[in-house]
């Protein structure tokens, strides 16, 4: 019997070079030996306001993404989160059977209220606020984003997912969930699977072009910082140049050289060449020739995902026939898994 994978990616901001080394890439080798579900996660990207017209445009945008960087429909199983209802449903029983405690100690959760503390304080000062309205505002920030851990659980369980392909930075979600699928087949008999992250090491973290110390993120405010899947050649090539580097002339993998470390990682990824190769081709040339080449590189894998990115964003039918034909799968194999929960818990009639 093969082997569930799961994983997803929210339709908010733009996929980026980040995304497809640190997932998606390795979604298309997967595939071909695993049962794979990819998910669309739109009930995630609500956690932030979005535009709705913008929001069921960029659904359609990431699924055309995924099909034109090789996940093939019919080897995988794509669908978008909300479409099957079964995700919020056991959510919510997991929202009733974890602790406050385990959910204030998320990292991610921490590092969120902690630049949202930030903005406040900033905005404190701009617009000389009190402590009692600075107090005020810190309680309005959604309750989806403290319950985050527990959809995303859901997502994972509900198919007896046996490996996660995740970067460094979800692997607490994954312990959060194993935690809360042990708790679960303790207190109510064998039901979930406990599922394994799968860390991809060489590539599993893709950073800033501009802060070599954060991820590559969608949410960036500094469009310089990423390379989106859909930038043209000249984009490419000015945010490659405007890259920030280290000291000194070598180009080496190195701890104390984040920035060229991070350009080398994503040649490596975008060329298939390891990097000691790499950086003898490079031995003894600038900065300047090394990115040149790199932008180059990358030129040609996008321009080859956006051939086909553009013929298949046209076929809006087919775009939704595939979703459709995902969203049916899901709902049929996820409602075995939540039924036996229902059962177990007295909520089946």
């Amino acid at each position: 019997m093969k082997k569930v994978i799961f994983s997803g990616i929210q339709p908010s901001g733009n996929l980026h070079i980040g995304n497809y080394i640190g997932a998606i890439q390795q979604w298309v080798k997967l595939q071909e030996e695993t049962e794979s579900i990819f998910c669309i996660v739109d009930l995630h990207a609500i956690t932030v306001p979005q535009d709705p017209k913008i929001l069921r445009e960029k659904v359609l945008e990431v699924a055309a993404l995924y099909l034109a960087c090789g996940i093939d429909p019919k080897k995988t199983h794509i669908f978008v989160q909300s479409e099957n209802p079964n995700h919020p449903y056991l959510a919510w029983i997991f929202d009733c059977i974890l602790s406050m405690g385990q959910l204030y100690r998320m990292t991610q959760f921490k590092d969120k209220q902690e630049k949202y503390y930030r903005e406040m304080l900033k905005k404190t000062k701009e617009e000389k606020l009190n402590a009692f309205e600075v107090a005020r505002m810190m309680f309005e920030g959604p309750v989806g984003i403290f319950n985050y851990p527990a959809l995303m659980a859901a997502d994972i369980l509900l198919y007896q997912t046996d490996e996660v392909p995740v970067g460094e930075d979800q692997k607490q979600h994954i312990e959060l969930t194993r935690d809360l699928a042990d708790k679960f087949n303790r207190d109510f008999g064998q039901t979930f699977k406990l599922p394994k992250p799968l860390i991809q090491k060489e590539t599993a973290k893709i950073m800033s072009l501009q802060d070599p110390r954060t991820k590559m993120s969608k949410s960036d405010k500094d469009p310089d910082g990423t390379i989106d899947l859909l930038d043209d050649e000249k984009t490419v090539i000015n945010k490659i140049r405007g890259a920030v580097t280290d000291s000194g002339k070598e180009i080496l993998k190195k701890e104390d050289k984040p920035a060229i470390s991070n350009l080398l990682t994503v040649y490596a990824a975008i060329t298939g060449k390891p990097v000691p190769q790499i950086e003898k081709e490079f031995k003894g040339k600038t900065y300047v020739d090394f990115k040149d080449s790199l932008a180059f590189q990358i030129n040609v894998k996008l321009g080859l995902i956006q051939q086909d990115y553009n013929s298949i964003r046209s076929k809006v039918n087919y775009l939704r026939q595939v979703l459709d034909e995902g969203r049916d799968y899901a709902i049929e194999k996820s409602s075995k898994t939540l039924g036996e929960v229902k059962e177990k818990m007295g909520l089946l009639y």
